[in-house]
């Protein structure tokens, strides 16, 4: 049994892993923290948790957090994370960040894209990144996990296999994905607001969204045994007036000539041990991977492009569910438990 905290329990990312936590065998729920005055009780932060925890938030306190818990799940803003991180490693509390703070390893491409400096770059430089499809053996001894973006997750998977074999240029590639509104957190915004945001489709961050880095950052190094430039790509996201969920529809141009059975039969033998990708042979949709871990996508050829369409749920294997799996693998527990 391992004792974890809850760092910054108040979001849906929170809520979301709580409800994978309270259902796993190795893990205990010993402490949870808000930056709220009155420190609620979790089940009045979240209600479906009533009756299933019966804990109180805590002001964020490394000593307390360390004295409690081996693991700390830290669901903190982007910028929070960077200022707790060092001072729960320092107490040998293992963390899991589901922010956004430690996915880059360059600390000036951080301050580049986020507009601040990193003030933890020993950390940036030491965090492994929680893809476990693709770090799956450094993960285990990892004090630092560095939980990947929903987007990232997404787009890093639909394209990893292409890349590794070097079946496609390492430029001109096109994301096109779309969110629901639970992307982009908790506290009211303008643009999420129900009257702004529903019977609408609108894209952001064009050509300047900060998880366009973070892919390209991936998938280089997945490329890096195939000789070639970095990987760059033109993405876009959009709002979808849904709760949750994310589909990519990923334009790229093959090297040679290649067929959409030789790309599933490829993408079938990368993920064989990866017990949450689904190679189908349908379009996948949404609703298909909705409140699951599951990442599902395809392949198809379509006047000389390869087209790629990836789905998973924004919040889980986007966000909590990915970080089960990294909890799982940190602790010796089969990847799956908990997520299926």
């Amino acid at each position: 049994m391992t004792d974890v905290a809850i760092v910054g329990a108040s979001g849906y990312t929170a809520r979301e892993l709580i409800q994978l936590l309270l259902r796993h065998p190795g893990a205990r729920i010993r402490l949870a923290t808000s930056r709220k005055d009155e420190a609620p009780r979790l089940d009045a932060l979240h209600p479906s948790l009533a009756g299933r925890i019966d804990l109180a938030c805590e002001p964020f306190d490394p000593d307390r957090v360390a004295e409690v818990a081996r693991v700390a799940f830290l669901a903190l803003p982007h910028g929070a994370s960077m200022a707790a991180v060092p001072e729960l490693r320092s107490r040998g509390v293992r963390v899991i960040d589901l922010s956004a703070d430690y996915r880059l390893v360059d600390e000036t491409v951080y301050e580049d894209w986020y507009d601040h400096p990193h003030t933890d770059p020993s950390g940036l430089r030491e965090a492994v990144y929680g893809l476990p499809e693709l770090y799956r053996e450094a993960i285990p001894g990892a004090s630092l996990i560095a939980n990947p973006g929903c987007y990232t997750s997404t787009s890093i998977l639909a394209l990893a296999p292409l890349v590794a074999s070097n079946l496609i240029e390492r430029s001109g590639i096109i994301i096109d994905a779309k969110s629901g509104v639970s992307g982009a957190g908790r506290s009211p915004k303008l643009t999420t607001h129900y009257p702004e945001c529903n019977e609408s489709l609108s894209a952001y961050g064009v050509g300047r969204h900060r998880h366009t880095p973070e892919i390209e950052q991936v998938l280089t190094g997945v490329g890096r045994s195939a000789a070639g430039d970095p990987v760059e790509v033109i993405f876009t996201p959009h709002l979808v007036p849904m709760d949750r969920g994310i589909l990519a529809t990923i334009y790229a141009q093959p090297r040679g000539a290649v067929t959409e059975h030789d790309l599933l039969d490829l993408y079938r033998e990368f993920y064989r041990s990866s017990p949450f990708v689904r190679v189908v042979n349908r379009l996948p949709s949404t609703k298909d991977s909705a409140y699951s871990n599951f990442c599902d996508l395809t392949v198809r050829v379509v006047r000389g492009r390869v087209l790629v369409i990836a789905c998973l749920d924004n919040l889980i294997k986007g966000a909590s569910g990915v970080a089960v799996q990294n909890f799982n693998l940190m602790t010796g527990h089969p990847e799956t438990t908990a997520l299926f």
